[in-house]
């Protein structure tokens, strides 16, 4: 890496890595929101008196804003944001997919030792109009301001601080990602109003927790990003756009 923005060798085949991170970011996207869906865990522990509920995404969901940060940082927003809209895209069709299946009759054998209850019990959510909105909503919300937050602070910064721009854009969009889902999904029905600040709570401490603690393992996939694509790109004159 010579000059920002540009690789060193123009005959070096570019971005190796970037497909397989894409590929890796939806599937976390995919597979953190069935769990929300399919199970609320509780640890049997408050703060504040608040009971420190959540939802099985919690502990998957973070790690997509691990990758968020990881991309941004090495490709720049723009590239960045194609892998938000993919994976918005594949969470859609996803939801759509498990709706329809939601919607045909259920063989005999299967209704005996299944049935319907159980696949509306554990993946009616994610077929259901409350927990895809909220998901949708928060999804779009926290990860285009993680993004271009990051993308800023690290020109504001000069590439310096990485720690700083990782966790401080963490801050924001986790924050607003978990105000998002829970308030969309307890306006929709989802979640009763009564558990509203323990997911709310929850759910941030758990994801800004998980970018803190994987903070180590992000710098050195980072760094060996950077040497391996020749890529450090700066988003100087970036419209910051999600569309």
């Amino acid at each position: 890496m010579t000059k920002r923005n540009q690789q060193t060798d123009p005959t070096r085949p570019q971005s190796r890595f970037f497909d397989l991170l894409m590929s890796l970011f939806v599937t976390v996207v995919i597979t953190s929101n069935i769990a929300s869906s399919a199970k609320i865990v509780d640890w049997g522990v408050a703060l504040f008196g608040i009971r420190l509920a959540f939802d099985g995404g919690t502990l998957l969901f973070p790690i997509s804003y691990i990758f968020g940060d990881v991309l941004t940082e090495v490709y720049g927003f723009r590239r960045s944001r194609r892998v938000i809209w993919t994976g918005f895209g594949a969470l859609l069709l996803s939801a759509l997919m498990l709706a329809w299946l939601r919607a045909l009759p259920g063989e005999s054998g299967w209704q005996i030792y299944a049935g319907q209850a159980a696949y509306d019990a554990i993946l009616g959510g994610i077929s259901s109009l409350g927990i895809v909105a909220a998901s949708l909503t928060a999804y779009l919300v926290g990860e285009f301001s993680n993004s271009i937050i990051l993308a800023r602070m690290k020109v504001l910064t000069c590439g310096r601080w990485l720690w700083l721009r990782t966790i401080g854009s963490t801050l924001v969009g986790e924050g607003l990602d978990s105000v998002v889902f829970v308030l969309v999904a307890a306006l929709l029905g989802v979640f009763p109003w009564q558990v509203f600040a323990s997911l709310t709570l929850t759910n941030f401490i758990f994801k800004v927790s998980i970018e803190v603690l994987f903070t180590p393992l992000t710098y050195w996939v980072i760094n060996s990003l950077k040497k391996a694509e020749r890529e450090d790109y700066f988003d100087d004159h970036t419209r910051f756009s999600p569309f």
